[in-house]
């Protein structure tokens, strides 16, 4: 993982968009974690479309925080399951979320 430090988002283009499908556990997060990653040194952020993704587990809360922490994270399109789950963690509140994926890449 790169520094936890915000990266500036480089010229005036949109940011890229993932948009992952099914299940994302300890197992599958490294992959993820790549695109997230690739996304934001090249382009100083990303936008996660949510709304292929059926579960996650701890560790890709984990990953979405420090993501959001050190870069431009916006998630748009946040399955019903999912918005429940962030909200019983309070994150809601903290990420950068957004009801379209065009709405998140409007803002």
């Amino acid at each position: 993982m790169t520094s936890p430090t915000r990266s500036p988002h480089p010229g005036a283009g949109p940011l890229p968009v993932i948009a992952p499908q099914g299940e994302f556990d300890y197992g599958t997060v490294p992959r993820l974690q790549e695109q997230i990653d690739t996304a934001v040194n090249e382009h100083g952020g990303v936008i996660l479309d949510a709304a292929g993704i059926t579960f996650i587990d701890s560790t890709v809360l984990t990953l979405i925080l420090a993501t959001h922490q050190r870069t431009h994270l916006r998630i748009a399109n946040l399955p019903t399951r999912l918005t429940y789950l962030f909200g019983v963690y309070g994150i809601d509140h903290v990420l950068n979320l957004y009801p379209t994926l065009d709405a998140a890449r409007t803002t």
